[in-house]
């Protein structure tokens, strides 16, 4: 009998006790609707709330429910990437856990799995205020123009990938911060699997917790991330020699 779960959902966490016991119960009802077998992985990267507290009594009641803990906040990119090489799922979803996703859309993706290895979401609308909905929409032209067209909402945190995915960039993907995702899609892309796209409709305004990602502080970071990643992708591309067949 095959024990790996058919699914992983893994929630990155930071600062969210206010958010993720309801979006963990939300999981486990879409997880049970879609009559699959999963499990729930919450990384708390370095929390200086009760996330990981609340984690843990979730976990009591609900076996499929796992915490893996950061001691220090790594940072975004570090705190997905830990969840997506930890989860033993054949299909690993990841999503925030700030509840602005209606996890029951996660079917969108699922009826998607046999046609790309790696099934994404683009928030059809995106329910944010103006700035971060502009701060996004020039990432994901930016992000276009240095490495070539991956998905048209790259940094929207609602993505499937088969764990032959995962497998494979295992030790490629590099970046902790807000170049993850970019780096993720681009490295998929140059791997040569295949991306799907899906509309997500369900996006909604967050009601608690708070958001970083538009911190000026972070917006510069994750420039001079992007450029160091370029840097090294160029790098890669010119040492990077063709099989002789």
């Amino acid at each position: 009998m095959d024990s790996q779960p058919d699914l992983s959902i893994v929630f990155p966490a930071y600062n969210e006790a206010e958010n993720i016991e309801a979006s963990i119960l939300d999981a486990i009802q879409v997880l049970n609707q879609l009559g699959l077998n999963g499990e729930i992985v919450v990384v708390n990267d370095g929390s200086h709330d009760q996330t990981a507290n609340v984690v843990r009594d979730v976990a009591t009641r609900h076996h499929q429910v796992h915490l893996i803990n950061h001691d220090m906040n790594q940072g975004y990119g570090a705190a997905v990437w830990t969840g997506l090489t930890n989860a033993m799922g054949k299909l690993v979803f990841f999503c925030d856990a700030d509840r602005q996703f209606d996890l029951a859309e996660l079917e969108k993706l699922v009826a998607r799995r046999h046609h790309a290895p790696l099934v994404v979401g683009y928030r059809a609308p995106r329910r944010d205020p103006v700035l971060r909905r502009l701060n996004g929409w020039g990432w994901s032209h930016l992000v276009t123009l240095l490495f070539g067209y991956t998905a048209r909402d790259i940094d929207c945190a609602f993505k499937m990938l088969d764990q032959r995915v995962i497998d494979t960039l295992r030790q490629q993907v590099q970046s902790r911060g807000a170049t993850f995702s970019a780096e993720l899609l681009v490295r998929a892309k140059r791997a040569g699997f295949q991306i799907a796209e899906v509309a997500i409709i369900g996006h909604r305004p967050r009601v608690a917790g708070k958001p970083t990602g538009a911190k000026l502080s972070v917006i510069l970071r994750a420039f001079r991330e992007l450029l160091q990643l370029y840097r090294v992708l160029n790098r890669e591309s010119r040492t990077t020699k063709p099989a002789i067949l």
